[in-house]
């Protein structure tokens, strides 16, 4: 039984609009890729909720499966292991892995640093405060005295507060394409000599998140809709990204900061690595509130989305949780992954569309027979 309440209304399967439909084949091999880590309870990248008993479970029958396994199969898989739960209507936003031209020297073409974890970071424990600072804070930095203290924000970081602590990793185009590397919290880097380099996510500040995106439609009272990531660049380029100028100062506002390291290991038609330390899929793995949900989590979305062209268009689909970001708060608040390139940079942009979800609890957990 679950030892505390879960959000959502249980419904049957028959609930869930266009479920018969998807390709349940395709979200178990995703599942699958999450029950590695569930099983052997390996520390995540960003931790989260930690998995119930009744998802490990379920996890080691999928592991035995054959990865072959048919469409029919898989879905007769989901039906028997869990119990959907709908969620009051949420929001869905989309994110994806960045490709920009980059150099491991600082030059006139690239001087903006992207930086590596600062070693007197030191995480927190989430939802708790830390030696009595501000409870949002979910990092500190360790000062040579021993003692904690809060971590600089992001206008004191860029201001040269870390001092030697700061090593760059790599240096791209401008402050506006290192602003947006960090709120999709990797990267892949094309360097001058023709090699790939990859960025993954090594830590953030603790500092709270805000969305500059919202921040400038309310500034100039203009429609959500006419503000999308490329827009948003745009405007940002166009009033200075120098100390004291327009785009900077809002791009401050934001006063998280993230840290990378590069990761070599990814094969190169393998996704980023999200919160939960595994390879994303395009189109199923979902970014959730860590401190709601698990990893490893199947969740199905019912929404209209323009998510393969610029036309609005039925997106039902069973997803995995499998990252997370600061940006996702709530219940039913997700993060669709979209990809890599600027294929996907262009379906991501513009998703910031309601969405009913419905969580997939293990039937052990909730007390139902299979």
């Amino acid at each position: 039984m679950i030892a505390e309440p879960i959000p959502g209304v249980p419904v049957s399967f028959s609930d869930l609009p266009g479920f018969s439909e998807d390709d349940h084949a395709a979200a178990l091999k995703t599942f699958r890729a999450s029950c590695g880590a569930v099983v052997s309870n390996t520390p995540a990248l960003r931790s989260a909720r930690p998995a119930p008993p009744g998802l490990a479970a379920v996890c080691r029958w999928a592991l035995a499966l054959d990865p072959t396994t048919g469409n029919a199969d898989a879905r007769r898989f989901f039906e028997m292991y869990f119990a959907p739960r709908r969620l009051d209507p949420g929001f869905l936003t989309g994110y994806y892995e960045p490709v920009v031209d980059g150099s491991l020297t600082a030059t006139s073409e690239f001087s903006t640093p992207l930086l590596a974890r600062p070693p007197d970071l030191v995480g927190g424990i989430p939802g708790q405060s830390i030696s009595g600072l501000d409870p949002a804070l979910s990092a500190v930095r360790r000062l040579p005295d021993g003692t904690l203290a809060a971590y600089p924000d992001r206008a004191a970081i860029e201001s040269g507060a870390l001092g030697t602590l700061a090593a760059p990793l790599v240096y791209v185009r401008d402050p506006v394409e290192a602003f947006f590397i960090h709120v999709q919290g990797s990267a892949r880097v094309h360097l001058p000599d023709g090699s790939m380099r990859r960025l993954v996510y090594a830590g953030r500040n603790g500092q709270p998140y805000t969305s500059i995106g919202r921040a400038l439609v309310e500034q100039l009272n203009i429609p959500p809709a006419e503000m999308g990531m490329a827009q948003l660049k745009a405007w940002i380029r166009d009033h200075g990204q120098k100390p004291g100028q327009a785009g900077a100062t809002l791009m401050q506002r934001n006063r998280s900061f993230i840290f990378f390291v590069f990761d070599d290991s990814l094969a190169p038609d393998a996704g980023p690595i999200g919160g939960a330390g595994v390879s994303l899929t395009p189109l199923r793995s979902l970014a959730v509130d860590r401190l709601i949900w698990p990893y490893g989590l199947p969740v199905f979305i019912d929404a209209t989305l323009p998510w393969r062209s610029d036309t609005l268009e039925p997106f039902r689909r069973l997803m995995v949780a499998q990252d997370t970001g600061s940006a996702i708060v709530g219940p039913a608040r997700g993060d669709i992954f979209f990809g890599t390139g600027p294929d996907a940079a262009r379906l991501a942009g513009p998703i910031r569309h309601p969405g009913t979800f419905f969580v997939l609890w293990p039937k052990d957990e909730v007390g139902i027979s299979k």
